[in-house]
């Protein structure tokens, strides 16, 4: 039998991918468009393996990027073990393809939108089980884990992907009652610069294209609380902690029971939109057309509201 393993020594295996891409491709702008992800994303899962192995892995010429002694070492052996998960991956996806469906989705997404509806999916009877599966260090979607992806993207997809979209980018700010009662009771977009700002590190770029369309000019500094997904900065803006940012039908519950407020009545288009991403090869399987049929029922449902 063989012995245990001491996972707390493993390196953020999530951070694998971005690191093998930019060492490849020698570029995190690269690796961030060939995994449809930012090149902060990039950036953040290099800057975790780097401090989880406490070397340098990269050194940066330019635009460009090379790997330092350590990062040789240590690329053939991410490379190899990344091929062998993919191929033992790619055999079991398809001895289970028939019992179930995997779906991968955001946290905050996951919580507060899909959950809510998925009574009305057990209700079809599809004669499969489905997987929620919720990713919290980035939003792309990937395709070794799951069947089908409910995913925010400013990028045109691979080619190899299918898109059926679903919902509009649209930045809203919100927080709660007594917060905004705290500042007067009226706020506008220049407001904001005073008050603690919360910021999904991902996506700090919302916040800037939302300052930019309604006519503030931002300082590159700003009070701001950073947190990994837009569920944590809800539920501390509920609490009076500052003002989040909401990109999707997340805080449209809370609002309606003024749990949450707008501040600021102005809502800035973001690029992109919402919507679901599967293989092009996988896009008719009978699994996925009940799902792709329902989810879109459902939004038609929601924007019916």
């Amino acid at each position: 039998m063989a012995g245990r393993l001491d996972a707390t020594k493993l390196p953020p295996l999530k951070a694998l991918k971005g690191f093998e891409a930019a060492a490849r491709l020698e570029s995190f702008r690269g690796a961030a468009e060939e995994l449809n992800l930012t090149h902060t994303a990039i950036s953040h899962q290099v800057r975790l393996l780097e401090e989880s192995l406490a070397v340098a892995l990269f050194v940066r010429e330019g635009r460009a990027v090379k790997l330092t002694r350590e990062g040789e070492i240590f690329y053939p052996v991410v490379r190899e073990a990344l091929g062998q998960l993919l191929s033992c991956a790619e055999i079991l996806r398809r001895s289970g393809q028939s019992r179930s469906l995997r779906v991968q989705a955001y946290v905050t997404l996951s919580i507060r939108w899909l959950a809510r509806r998925l009574h009305r999916f057990r209700a079809l009877e599809a004669g499969f089980d489905l997987h929620i599966i919720s990713s919290i260090l980035d939003g792309s979607f990937d395709e070794s884990l799951a069947d089908i992806g409910m995913i925010y993207t400013a990028k045109p997809l691979a080619t190899h992907l299918h898109w059926i979209p679903l919902f509009e980018a649209r930045l809203t700010t919100v927080c709660s009652p007594g917060f905004l009662a705290a500042q007067g009771g009226e706020m506008v977009a220049a407001d904001l610069l005073r008050v603690p700002l919360l910021k999904v590190y991902t996506a700090d770029d919302h916040w800037n294209e939302w300052f930019q369309s309604a006519g503030v000019v931002a300082p590159s500094t700003r009070s701001s609380i950073g947190v990994d997904t837009v569920a944590i900065a809800l539920e501390m803006a509920m609490d009076g902690e500052g003002v989040a940012m909401v990109n999707g039908p997340f805080a449209e519950g809370d609002i309606k029971a003024g749990r949450l407020v707008q501040p600021v009545d102005h809502v800035a288009q973001a690029p992109g939109g919402w919507g679901l991403a599967c293989r092009n090869d996988l896009k008719d399987d009978p699994r996925i057309q009940v799902f792709i049929n329902w989810m879109k029922d459902e939004v038609a449902r929601y924007s019916n509201n």
